[in-house]
């Protein structure tokens, strides 16, 4: 199973934006939007993540409780029962980003699992994959290395 950590920044919030994934340091992308949330660079980090590797098992490793708990607790599931509001009756922030990565997910061939671990907190390659997202988010260029 492959190992891909994933994180997001914001620079303000919203502000300008990067996200990151990295497989090892080797093997790793970021890229940058003007004016965004930290939310949705989070969420964009796997969908890049996992449209880069569209093929076998996949662990996402994330310190965002937001996309992490999207699968781990199902909130997907409610959203999609209620007509895209959430809990309380809002519509689902992201939307738009949430209806490309859940199908990404659960309506692939293959299995995707998510793993937390708490950001800042000496995870070496959870650092290296912020300090992508916020090389991405502060120049609002991206980079790319490594065999995808």
């Amino acid at each position: 199973m492959r190992r891909i950590h994933t994180d997001g920044s914001c620079r303000g919030n919203p502000g300008p934006g990067g996200w990151a994934w990295a497989e090892g340091t080797d093997s790793y992308a970021s890229g940058a939007a003007p004016h965004t949330t930290n939310q949705r660079m989070e969420v964009m980090a796997v969908i890049e993540a996992l449209g880069t590797h569209p093929e076998g098992a996949v662990e996402i490793v994330s310190d965002s409780t937001y996309v992490v708990k999207c699968f781990h607790d199902k909130w997907h599931a409610g959203w999609l029962r209620r007509g895209w509001k959430n809990s309380q009756g809002q519509p689902v922030a992201n939307r738009d980003l949430w209806e490309v990565l859940i199908p990404m997910v659960l309506e692939s061939d293959r299995e995707v699992r998510f793993t937390w671990v708490k950001g800042h907190s000496g995870d070496p390659m959870n650092d290296f994959v912020d300090s992508l997202a916020t090389a991405a988010a502060d120049s609002q260029r991206g980079r790319r290395s490594g065999a995808h």
